[in-house]
Protein backbone atom coordinates (compact mmCIF):
# COMPACT_ATOMS: atom_id res chain seq x y z
CA UNK A 1 0.00 0.00 0.00
CA UNK A 2 1.37 3.59 -0.64
CA UNK A 3 2.78 5.91 1.91
CA UNK A 4 0.61 8.18 1.03
CA UNK A 5 -2.87 5.87 1.39
CA UNK A 6 -1.56 4.63 4.66
CA UNK A 7 -0.65 8.11 5.81
CA UNK A 8 -4.79 9.20 4.64
CA UNK A 9 -5.89 5.94 6.21
CA UNK A 10 -4.03 6.99 9.53
CA UNK A 11 -5.65 10.36 9.46
CA UNK A 12 -9.37 9.29 9.20
CA UNK A 13 -8.56 6.45 11.91
CA UNK A 14 -6.90 9.53 14.17
CA UNK A 15 -10.24 11.17 13.70
CA UNK A 16 -12.87 8.83 13.94
CA UNK A 17 -11.39 7.07 16.74
CA UNK A 18 -12.34 9.70 19.73
CA UNK A 19 -15.43 10.51 17.71
CA UNK A 20 -16.73 7.02 17.94
CA UNK A 21 -15.45 6.74 21.66
CA UNK A 22 -17.34 10.15 22.20
CA UNK A 23 -20.47 8.61 20.50
CA UNK A 24 -20.38 5.67 22.55
CA UNK A 25 -19.80 7.92 25.94
CA UNK A 26 -22.63 10.21 25.59
CA UNK A 27 -25.86 9.15 27.15
CA UNK A 28 -28.64 7.59 24.79
CA UNK A 29 -31.30 10.01 25.76
CA UNK A 30 -34.94 8.75 24.21
CA UNK A 31 -37.53 11.59 24.81
CA UNK A 32 -41.18 11.42 25.41
CA UNK A 33 -43.95 12.47 23.78
CA UNK A 34 -43.77 16.21 23.47
CA UNK A 35 -46.87 17.91 25.68
CA UNK A 36 -48.86 21.02 23.74
CA UNK A 37 -50.30 24.10 26.37
CA UNK A 38 -50.46 27.63 25.69
CA UNK A 39 -47.22 28.41 27.75
CA UNK A 40 -45.28 25.23 26.64
CA UNK A 41 -43.25 26.96 24.04
CA UNK A 42 -42.17 29.48 26.28
CA UNK A 43 -41.63 27.57 29.09
CA UNK A 44 -39.46 25.36 27.12
CA UNK A 45 -37.12 28.14 25.32
CA UNK A 46 -33.32 27.34 25.32
CA UNK A 47 -31.65 28.51 27.91
CA UNK A 48 -27.38 28.44 28.46
CA UNK A 49 -26.49 26.72 31.52
CA UNK A 50 -24.32 28.41 34.10
CA UNK A 51 -22.59 27.88 37.31
CA UNK A 52 -24.59 29.12 40.33
CA UNK A 53 -22.15 28.81 42.94
CA UNK A 54 -20.06 25.62 44.22
CA UNK A 55 -21.04 22.50 42.57
CA UNK A 56 -24.10 23.98 41.60
CA UNK A 57 -25.52 24.75 38.00
CA UNK A 58 -28.73 25.66 36.26
CA UNK A 59 -29.68 23.16 33.53
CA UNK A 60 -33.22 24.06 32.75
CA UNK A 61 -35.05 25.79 30.40
CA UNK A 62 -36.05 29.13 29.67
CA UNK A 63 -39.15 29.11 32.07
CA UNK A 64 -38.75 26.21 34.31
CA UNK A 65 -35.72 24.93 36.23
CA UNK A 66 -33.64 22.44 36.63
CA UNK A 67 -30.49 22.38 38.58
CA UNK A 68 -27.47 19.84 39.02
CA UNK A 69 -25.33 19.31 42.03
CA UNK A 70 -22.21 17.44 40.84
CA UNK A 71 -19.70 15.89 42.38
CA UNK A 72 -16.99 12.54 41.73
CA UNK A 73 -19.30 10.55 43.14
CA UNK A 74 -22.16 11.56 40.62
CA UNK A 75 -24.71 14.09 40.53
CA UNK A 76 -28.06 15.13 41.69
CA UNK A 77 -30.74 16.03 38.88
CA UNK A 78 -33.68 18.68 40.93
CA UNK A 79 -36.56 18.38 38.11
CA UNK A 80 -37.26 17.48 34.74
CA UNK A 81 -39.27 20.55 32.87
CA UNK A 82 -41.99 18.81 30.13
CA UNK A 83 -41.06 15.92 28.29
CA UNK A 84 -39.58 18.15 25.47
CA UNK A 85 -37.48 19.80 28.21
CA UNK A 86 -35.50 16.56 28.23
CA UNK A 87 -33.22 16.67 25.68
CA UNK A 88 -32.67 20.47 26.55
CA UNK A 89 -31.27 19.50 30.47
CA UNK A 90 -29.16 16.45 28.63
CA UNK A 91 -27.61 18.94 26.47
CA UNK A 92 -27.14 21.73 28.85
CA UNK A 93 -25.40 18.96 31.19
CA UNK A 94 -23.01 17.25 28.71
CA UNK A 95 -22.09 21.26 27.56
CA UNK A 96 -20.58 21.91 31.33
CA UNK A 97 -18.50 18.94 30.93
CA UNK A 98 -20.84 16.63 32.76
CA UNK A 99 -22.61 13.26 31.51
CA UNK A 100 -26.44 12.41 31.97
CA UNK A 101 -25.01 8.90 32.57
CA UNK A 102 -23.58 10.33 35.68
CA UNK A 103 -26.63 11.35 37.68
CA UNK A 104 -27.46 9.11 40.52
CA UNK A 105 -30.18 10.55 42.20
CA UNK A 106 -33.22 12.96 40.38
CA UNK A 107 -35.90 14.17 42.68
CA UNK A 108 -38.98 16.51 42.05
CA UNK A 109 -40.53 19.38 43.55
CA UNK A 110 -44.03 18.65 42.53
CA UNK A 111 -45.40 16.14 40.26
CA UNK A 112 -47.30 18.39 37.44
CA UNK A 113 -46.47 17.93 33.82
CA UNK A 114 -43.82 20.94 33.24
CA UNK A 115 -41.33 20.01 35.97
CA UNK A 116 -41.83 16.05 36.37
CA UNK A 117 -42.90 15.84 32.60
CA UNK A 118 -39.10 14.97 31.65
CA UNK A 119 -38.19 12.54 34.67
CA UNK A 120 -38.96 9.60 33.02
CA UNK A 121 -36.18 10.14 30.19
CA UNK A 122 -33.60 11.19 32.40
CA UNK A 123 -34.21 8.10 34.19
CA UNK A 124 -34.20 5.98 31.18
CA UNK A 125 -30.68 7.37 30.10
CA UNK A 126 -28.86 7.95 33.19
CA UNK A 127 -30.26 4.55 35.83
CA UNK A 128 -30.72 7.27 38.25
CA UNK A 129 -33.19 6.40 41.26
CA UNK A 130 -35.96 8.54 41.65
CA UNK A 131 -37.31 10.21 44.32
CA UNK A 132 -40.14 12.77 45.85
CA UNK A 133 -42.45 13.14 48.73
CA UNK A 134 -45.18 10.37 49.40
CA UNK A 135 -47.78 11.69 47.63
CA UNK A 136 -45.61 13.13 44.97
CA UNK A 137 -44.20 9.22 44.25
CA UNK A 138 -47.72 8.17 43.97
CA UNK A 139 -48.58 11.00 41.06
CA UNK A 140 -45.34 10.58 39.51
CA UNK A 141 -45.96 6.52 39.40
CA UNK A 142 -49.31 7.51 38.25
CA UNK A 143 -48.77 10.00 35.65
CA UNK A 144 -51.15 12.08 36.78
CA UNK A 145 -51.25 14.54 39.55
CA UNK A 146 -53.26 12.74 42.93
CA UNK A 147 -57.57 13.26 43.47
CA UNK A 148 -56.69 16.07 45.63
CA UNK A 149 -54.57 18.08 44.42
CA UNK A 150 -56.04 21.48 43.72
CA UNK A 151 -55.60 21.31 39.80
CA UNK A 152 -57.04 17.57 39.41
CA UNK A 153 -60.28 18.83 37.84
CA UNK A 154 -58.61 20.10 34.89
CA UNK A 155 -58.40 15.83 34.15
CA UNK A 156 -55.70 13.71 32.83
CA UNK A 157 -55.85 15.18 29.41
CA UNK A 158 -54.70 18.16 30.47
CA UNK A 159 -52.37 17.24 33.43
CA UNK A 160 -50.59 13.58 32.59
CA UNK A 161 -47.30 12.86 31.97
CA UNK A 162 -44.66 10.22 31.33
CA UNK A 163 -45.18 7.89 34.14
CA UNK A 164 -42.03 7.38 36.61
CA UNK A 165 -41.11 3.60 37.53
CA UNK A 166 -39.72 2.87 41.14
CA UNK A 167 -40.04 6.12 42.92
CA UNK A 168 -38.90 6.27 46.33
CA UNK A 169 -40.68 7.84 49.29
CA UNK A 170 -38.84 10.87 51.27
CA UNK A 171 -40.11 11.82 54.73
CA UNK A 172 -40.15 15.37 55.75
CA UNK A 173 -36.48 16.06 56.65
CA UNK A 174 -34.88 13.16 55.49
CA UNK A 175 -31.76 14.01 54.25
CA UNK A 176 -30.83 11.78 50.92
CA UNK A 177 -26.91 11.31 50.08
CA UNK A 178 -24.60 10.39 47.15
CA UNK A 179 -21.18 11.00 48.36
CA UNK A 180 -20.24 13.89 50.02
CA UNK A 181 -23.60 15.33 48.60
CA UNK A 182 -26.43 16.17 51.59
CA UNK A 183 -29.83 16.99 49.90
CA UNK A 184 -32.58 17.67 52.57
CA UNK A 185 -36.72 16.97 51.55
CA UNK A 186 -38.90 19.89 53.25
CA UNK A 187 -42.52 18.99 52.55
CA UNK A 188 -44.12 21.99 51.55
CA UNK A 189 -48.01 21.21 50.47
CA UNK A 190 -50.47 23.40 49.12
CA UNK A 191 -49.83 24.03 45.28
CA UNK A 192 -49.87 20.04 45.67
CA UNK A 193 -49.84 17.60 48.51
CA UNK A 194 -47.12 16.02 47.49
CA UNK A 195 -45.00 19.64 47.09
CA UNK A 196 -41.54 19.43 48.34
CA UNK A 197 -38.78 22.54 48.81
CA UNK A 198 -35.22 21.28 48.69
CA UNK A 199 -32.08 22.37 50.24
CA UNK A 200 -28.39 21.65 50.32
CA UNK A 201 -24.86 23.56 51.12
CA UNK A 202 -22.84 24.55 48.14
CA UNK A 203 -19.12 25.36 49.04
CA UNK A 204 -16.30 27.19 46.82
CA UNK A 205 -13.03 27.02 48.87
CA UNK A 206 -13.86 27.59 52.50
CA UNK A 207 -17.13 29.78 51.78
CA UNK A 208 -20.08 27.20 52.29
CA UNK A 209 -23.55 29.08 51.28
CA UNK A 210 -27.26 27.30 52.20
CA UNK A 211 -28.91 26.97 48.93
CA UNK A 212 -32.43 26.69 48.71
CA UNK A 213 -34.92 24.78 45.90
CA UNK A 214 -38.51 26.26 46.31
CA UNK A 215 -41.41 24.96 45.12
CA UNK A 216 -44.16 26.84 43.87
CA UNK A 217 -46.40 28.42 47.10
CA UNK A 218 -49.08 29.83 44.22
CA UNK A 219 -52.22 28.82 45.16
CA UNK A 220 -53.61 27.47 41.80
CA UNK A 221 -56.02 25.37 41.13
CA UNK A 222 -58.87 24.37 38.27
CA UNK A 223 -62.22 26.16 38.24
CA UNK A 224 -64.17 24.58 40.14
CA UNK A 225 -61.85 23.77 43.39
CA UNK A 226 -62.40 26.24 46.07
CA UNK A 227 -59.70 26.20 49.08
CA UNK A 228 -61.63 27.25 51.40
CA UNK A 229 -63.65 24.60 50.94
CA UNK A 230 -60.40 22.91 52.19
CA UNK A 231 -59.71 24.48 55.56
CA UNK A 232 -57.00 21.04 56.26
CA UNK A 233 -55.21 21.70 53.00
CA UNK A 234 -55.33 26.00 53.81
CA UNK A 235 -53.70 25.28 57.31
CA UNK A 236 -50.83 23.26 55.56
CA UNK A 237 -50.70 26.05 53.26
CA UNK A 238 -49.83 28.59 55.41
CA UNK A 239 -47.36 26.36 57.58
CA UNK A 240 -45.37 25.47 53.99
CA UNK A 241 -45.16 29.12 53.67
CA UNK A 242 -43.98 29.76 56.63
CA UNK A 243 -41.55 26.57 56.97
CA UNK A 244 -40.02 28.13 53.79
CA UNK A 245 -39.48 31.54 54.83
CA UNK A 246 -37.79 30.11 58.04
CA UNK A 247 -35.21 28.17 55.72
CA UNK A 248 -31.36 28.63 55.99
CA UNK A 249 -31.40 30.34 52.97
CA UNK A 250 -28.43 32.36 51.08
CA UNK A 251 -29.49 31.82 47.45
CA UNK A 252 -32.63 31.26 46.09
CA UNK A 253 -33.65 29.07 43.13
CA UNK A 254 -37.43 28.63 42.44
CA UNK A 255 -39.30 25.95 40.11
CA UNK A 256 -40.37 28.87 37.88
CA UNK A 257 -36.83 31.01 37.22
CA UNK A 258 -38.75 34.58 37.59
CA UNK A 259 -40.31 33.47 40.95
CA UNK A 260 -37.02 34.47 42.40
CA UNK A 261 -36.00 37.18 39.70
CA UNK A 262 -33.28 34.56 38.00
CA UNK A 263 -32.87 36.71 34.99
CA UNK A 264 -32.65 39.96 36.46
CA UNK A 265 -29.64 38.65 38.70
CA UNK A 266 -28.16 36.67 35.84
CA UNK A 267 -28.11 40.38 34.08
CA UNK A 268 -26.38 42.02 37.28
CA UNK A 269 -23.98 39.57 37.55
CA UNK A 270 -22.77 39.63 34.03
CA UNK A 271 -22.73 43.91 34.50
CA UNK A 272 -20.09 42.96 37.26
CA UNK A 273 -22.16 44.07 40.09
CA UNK A 274 -21.25 42.89 43.29
CA UNK A 275 -21.73 41.47 45.56
CA UNK A 276 -23.01 38.42 43.59
CA UNK A 277 -26.99 39.46 43.34
CA UNK A 278 -27.62 35.48 44.05
CA UNK A 279 -26.71 35.63 47.37
CA UNK A 280 -29.41 37.27 49.43
CA UNK A 281 -30.02 35.98 52.64
CA UNK A 282 -33.35 37.85 52.47
CA UNK A 283 -34.39 36.09 49.42
CA UNK A 284 -36.62 33.09 50.54
CA UNK A 285 -38.66 35.62 53.71
CA UNK A 286 -39.75 37.94 50.15
CA UNK A 287 -40.83 34.90 48.67
CA UNK A 288 -42.79 33.17 51.35
CA UNK A 289 -44.08 36.83 52.26
CA UNK A 290 -45.24 37.28 48.54
CA UNK A 291 -46.79 33.71 48.57
CA UNK A 292 -48.82 34.80 51.75
CA UNK A 293 -50.17 37.55 50.25
CA UNK A 294 -51.10 35.76 47.38
CA UNK A 295 -53.29 33.18 49.26
CA UNK A 296 -54.77 35.81 51.54
CA UNK A 297 -56.17 37.52 48.71
CA UNK A 298 -57.26 34.02 47.15
CA UNK A 299 -59.30 32.99 49.89
CA UNK A 300 -60.69 36.62 50.67
CA UNK A 301 -61.94 36.21 47.07
CA UNK A 302 -63.70 32.78 47.56
CA UNK A 303 -65.71 33.91 50.32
Amino acid sequence: MPAETIGKLALLVAVLVPALSLAQDAPRLQPDAAIRCDACDGWNGAREPFRVFGNTYYVGVAGLSAVLIASDDGLILLDGGLPQSAPLIDRNIRSLGFRTDKIRLIVNSHAHFDHAGGIAALQRASGAAVAASSAGARALERGEPVADDPQYGFGRKSTGFPAVARVREVADGETLRIGELALTAHHTPGHTPGSTTWTWRSCEGARCLDLVYADSLNAVSSPEFRFTDHPKLVEGFRRSIAKVQGLPCDILLSVHPEFSNLDKKLRLRREGVQPDPFVDAKACRAYAEAASRSLERRIAQER
